[in-house]
């Protein structure tokens, strides 16, 4: 049965006799649209107010494959340094994250006159076990870590969700705890509980298996 999916839709059996599933065929569905990022995207988000307000934003990339090539990136925007920053290994790659896609999910990271860093990125640990995140720059360093992991889940948007021209699919690793340092020192504030459609979720997530997309033959 190459190329195929099924579904079970009942069993047949008797009494003496073994259970055997039925199975039906399933169409096999491939995204219709253009794939412009493979990527993590994890985030560390900190509220001093159980997520009235976002007191400290930090947004991780780990990009495998893109129009304009692979790297990492992390955004931040904490009172931990002045005003919001972006560090990167590729800064042609930041610059496009930040208009394709960080201009939608936190507008002041979408400012792409924001100066860039050039940052080394290292990775330590995973789910689930506590995992963590080293940038490190010439003048410092940032660690974001992630603990206390609840069950995955995946889940995807399509071009247009919440008015966005791109869509995405991602499996999320929802962290109960969550912290930010930035030159050694920690910020305030505690993650705080979120929902993404019915799935109850945290501020702060690993985000793996990530693929980014948009209509085909949208600019």
């Amino acid at each position: 049965m190459p190329n195929a999916c099924y579904r079970i839709t009942g069993s047949t059996g008797g009494r003496h006799l073994p259970t055997i599933p039925v199975l039906e065929p399933m169409e096999l569905r491939v995204n219709p649209h253009e794939i412009t990022i493979a990527a993590e995207n994890s985030f560390v988000g900190l509220s001093n107010d159980g997520g009235k307000t976002r007191s400290h934003w930090a947004s991780h990339w780990r990009v495998f494959w893109s129009e304009v090539g692979s790297g990492h990136a992390l955004l931040l925007d904490t009172d931990l340094v002045e005003g919001p920053r972006v560090f990167t290994d590729n800064a042609e790659l930041a610059r496009f994250l930040q208009e394709q896609v960080e201009c939608f999910l936190h507008a002041p990271f979408g400012d792409t006159s924001l100066p860039l860093s050039s940052a080394t990125f290292e990775r330590d640990g995973s789910p689930p076990s506590t995992t963590s995140e080293s940038v490190r720059w010439s003048t410092g360093d940032a660690q974001l870590t992630w603990s206390g992991f609840w069950p995955p889940f995946n889940f995807a948007t399509e071009p247009g969700y919440r008015g966005r021209p791109i869509g995405h699919q991602t499996t999320f690793f929802p962290a109960n705890s969550a912290s930010l340092r930035v030159n050694g020192k920690r910020a305030s504030g505690s993650v705080w509980r979120d929902k993404r459609g019915e799935q109850t979720c945290t501020s702060s997530c690993l985000a793996w298996c990530e693929t980014w997309y948009r209509p085909r033959g949208a600019a």
